[in-house]
């Protein structure tokens, strides 16, 4: 029988609960730049993730959000590791490639499947389109490439997708980029994977739309 998705992540998953309840909240809440309201038997964190607030609790971690419903392990194992990472390195206000990330130039074929080439494709010759989809999903404009937005995944953890159209020399191409010190906030394949939710999200909301 084939794994699944769950199957694969548990175990990652039960470290990241075990990891979150050695670390001091108020400590991680100040260093991921997100609120932790103390209750009488533990209490929460409140934590924005691509626009959406979620809900950690602790100590008996569990994450939930705005419906009080569990998300998917993805989403739950992102949320973990980025407090568990948090270091509170201000954003350095520059943006690297995947590549860039420690040890990305492992991982940057798959990345560049999973992220650029799919963006690419669904927005090759349509930079007003993927403009709409990009602000339907809380993007900010910017000033690179024929068609760019910056998105804010995470308190600390910005991204941007840079979308350059094809002409008669070059094909087209897209970049997803990340703010200078995302390393500090996630591992890298986290970051990759989000990478891949952020691509997922533009075309599924580009197709809405066109």
């Amino acid at each position: 029988m084939a794994r699944t998705r769950d199957d694969t992540y548990l175990p990652a998953l039960f470290k990241a609960y075990e990891d979150m309840q050695r670390l001091d909240p108020f400590k991680v809440a100040f260093l991921a730049a997100c609120s932790f309201d103390s209750e009488e038997r533990g209490g929460h964190f409140a934590l924005y993730y691509f626009g959406e607030e979620y809900r950690i609790e602790f100590p008996r971690i569990a994450v939930k959000d705005a419906r009080g419903q569990e998300p998917d392990i993805t989403t739950r194992l992102v949320l973990l590791h980025y407090l568990i990472h948090a270091d509170g390195t201000p954003p350095a206000d520059h943006w690297i490639a995947f590549r860039e990330l420690p040890d990305g130039r492992v991982y940057d074929l798959a990345f560049q499947r999973r992220a650029n080439q799919r963006v690419a494709g669904a927005f090759a010759a349509d930079a007003a389109g993927f403009l709409r989809a990009a602000q339907a999903l809380g993007g900010e404009k910017l000033a690179y490439g024929d068609a760019s937005c910056m998105f804010r995944v995470l308190p600390r953890l910005s991204m941007a997708v840079v979308l350059h159209l094809g002409d008669e020399e070059f094909g087209p191409a897209a970049n997803v980029l990340f703010d200078g010190a995302a390393g500090h906030y996630l591992p890298t394949e986290d970051l990759a994977v989000l990478g891949g939710i952020l691509a997922a999200r533009l075309i599924k909301t580009g197709a809405g739309r066109s």
